[in-house]
Order: structure tokens, then C-alpha cells, then sequence
């Protein structure tokens, strides 16, 4: 058995409806997080081995010279076996990346997977000189920020897959952004929680490569660090997850964990200087307006969001319905629009379907 099949199937076996690495199940001899623990840059860039799973997220809203409006996802997910970094093939590390290009009339996917200790992925904040470095074959979300500042100020992302590439440079104009209780990040009324904090300020330039020729573009992006061993529950079948930019400069992240009933939702409203208000759980109101049949499912693809402490009443329309990632794991990913009380562009991340 190679190895990409090898990953297939230890993959597999933790993936149920909710998701990459069976984020309900049991966590028996792995770290939990912990209210009271204090985030610190740069050290929590890098990968926390002794938690089940983690990510790097990417998602940028583009444009194009004519302007024609295109969406970008770069994901470096880590799951754990065990506890632990190890060495070599003994490394219970598992990696797995995701790169898209969405565009009004296509969705373009790439996936790679990656055993951790033989340095076919990982992050690192000193590597070859680099302040910070998350890599996956030759994916790299590679720092390209001065001496000094936040390792995450400033980046290059590059992919490839069989019919796109893209390389775009981001440069943060806010700072980073703790979500939750300063980064402790509840997911249920049962207490389940998540370290998490964003950097949802970037401008972003570069060039698309598409089957039709190379596009340059400018944009917004947002970037999700996120880990834990246990972020469901056990009866939450997966999530609605939504980040906005306002075309005030405000942004607004927010989720609905879906669990047969009401759902638990929760989220952070962000003013455009970066100060950062948690929303008490079900303080966000978000309703499925239309569905789409995607992959042989039905999915909603216009929603209609509503916090009313903040006069937020807008409605969101994916660029691309069938944006799906048809991934080992697959989920939707693509970016929307919104309207309303409000204006702007944002992501919808829906998994669990």
C-alpha cells in the first residue's frame, strides 16, 4: 500500500459526519483547552502536537480586472494519532491540505495528505531563516513579515493542482483578533471548546492560474487558527460557519453547530480597529433562506443573518452554489456576498451535510 493510500485510510477511519479527526468522540490522553490559559505570539503559530486537531485557514474574496469576483481557500489541517511529536514513520502526526480557486461558474480543488516526522509537512517559526513557515509538499503559507513583527503580519501563499495555481501575497492591516473568552472559544452547551484566534484584516494582491489563462487580483483574506481535542459534542452533526467584512471596516465571525434542535450558535463581533466583542451563544440568528442540490445533497446556499444588538440584518448569496470540496472529507467552502442593513463579502463553510 503506498503511502497517500496508506493516509486515505487512517483518515477514513476518523472521519464520521462531523467532520475531519471525529471532533465528538472521546479524547482520552490528549490535551484539552484550558480558560485560563493566555495565548502567546509567536508561539502559538506553531502546531500544538499534544492536541488532536488543529488548523491553518485561508479564505480570501478577489477580484479580477474586469471585475469579476473569485474566492481562495489555503487549509493545512493536523490530526494526531496519539499525543505527541515523534520522529520519522514513528510520528503520530497526520497532515492534510486543501487549496480552491472559486469562480462564478467553477470550483477548482486540490488536496494533498502528508505523514508527520518525515518533513513532507508541518510548521515551523525558524525555518531556513523564515520567521514562519506551514508547508505541505510544496504548498507553503511562507511569512514574509519584517524583523520584529508578528510572524503572521505579512504572507505568501502558494498551491498547485492539476488544473490551477495561485501565488498572492497578504499584508495584515489590523491586528489579531482573539475569538471567544481572549481565544477560548466555547462550542456547546455542554462546555466543549476550541483555542482560536483570527487575523481577519488582510489585503491581498497576486495572480490566479486557471484553465482559461492567469488573472491577477486584489482582495481581502482572513486567517483562522484553530486547535483542540474535543470541540463537539457528541449529538452535533457539524457546523454553519460565516466570516464577514463589512464595507465599513468592521468584520463579524460567527457559527451555528448543528445538532437537531436549536443548534448552538456563538460568535465575535470585530469594529475596524480590531477591538473584539464575543456574542453570548444565541445572540446570532442565522436562517437558511435557499438550497441548492449539491453532490447529490441539499444545502443551503442563501441565508439570512440577523444580531440584533448591533442592527445586523443582512442576506448572504454564495458567487458559486456548487462549490463543494470534494475532498476525503468533503464539506461546501465558498465565498458570498451580503446585503441589507449591511454590505460587504465574506466566507460560508458548511460541513456535516
Amino acid at each position: 500500500m503506498n503511502v497517500k493510500a496508506a493516509l486515505l485510510c487512517l483518515l477514513a477511519g476518523q472521519a464520521t459526519a462531523q467532520g475531519f479527526a471525529d471532533l465528538g468522540g472521546m479524547a482520552d490522553g490528549f490535551a484539552l483547552p484550558d480558560p485560563a490559559y493566555s495565548l502567546e505570539f509567536p508561539a502559538d503559530h506553531a502546531a500544538h502536537p499534544d492536541f488532536r486537531i488543529e488548523w491553518w485557514y485561508v479564505t480570501a474574496t478577489l477580484s479580477g480586472p474586469d471585475g469579476t469576483d473569485y474566492g481562495l481557500q489555503w487549509t493545512l489541517f493536523r490530526t494526531a494519532l496519539a499525543p505527541g511529536e515523534g520522529t520519522g514513520w514513528t510520528s503520530p502526526q497526520l497532515w492534510m491540505g486543501h487549496a480552491a480557486i472559486t469562480t462564478p461558474d467553477a470550483h477548482h480543488v486540490a488536496e494533498r495528505l502528508a505523514r508527520g516526522g518525515i518533513g513532507q509537512a508541518g510548521v515551523s517559526l525558524k525555518e531556513q531563516g523564515t520567521p514562519f513557515v506551514a508547508w505541505i509538499d510544496n504548498w507553503q503559507m511562507t511569512s514574509l513579515a519584517d524583523p520584529g513583527s508578528d510572524p503572521l503580519s505579512a504572507l505568501k501563499l502558494t498551491a498547485t493542482g492539476a488544473d490551477f495555481s495561485y501565488a498572492v501575497d497578504l499584508q495584515a492591516m489590523g491586528p489579531l483578533v482573539l475569538q471567544g473568552d481572549k481565544g477560548y472559544s466555547v462550542k456547546s452547551a455542554e462546555g466543549q471548546a476550541s483555542h482560536y484566534y483570527s487575523q481577519p484584516f488582510y489585503e491581498v494582491s497576486g495572480a490566479l492560474t486557471l484553465p482559461e489563462g492567469k488573472v491577477a487580483v486584489t482582495g481581502k483574506a482572513w486567517l483562522d487558527r484553530e486547535w483542540s481535542s474535543q470541540p463537539l459534542a457528541p449529538d452535533q452533526t457539524g457546523w454553519d460557519w460565516f466570516s464577514l467584512a463589512f464595507d465599513d471596516g468592521a468584520r463579524l465571525m460567527g457559527f451555528v453547530l448543528r445538532d437537531g434542535g436549536a443548534g448552538f450558535t456563538s460568535g465575535t463581533w470585530i469594529a475596524a480597529d480590531g477591538q473584539a466583542t464575543p456574542l453570548a451563544p444565541g445572540a446570532l440568528r442565522a436562517e437558511p433562506l435557499s438550497r441548492a442540490v449539491v453532490a447529490g445533497r441539499s444545502l443551503p446556499v442563501e441565508w439570512r443573518l440577523s444580531l440584533p444588538e448591533h442592527g445586523l440584518d443582512v442576506t448572504l448569496q454564495a458567487l458559486n452554489p456548487q462549490a463543494w470540496m470534494a475532498t476525503s472529507v468533503p464539506y461546501w467552502e465558498g465565498p458570498v456576498r451580503f446585503g441589507g442593513s449591511h454590505s460587504g463579502r465574506g466566507y460560508l463553510e458548511m460541513t456535516g451535510y
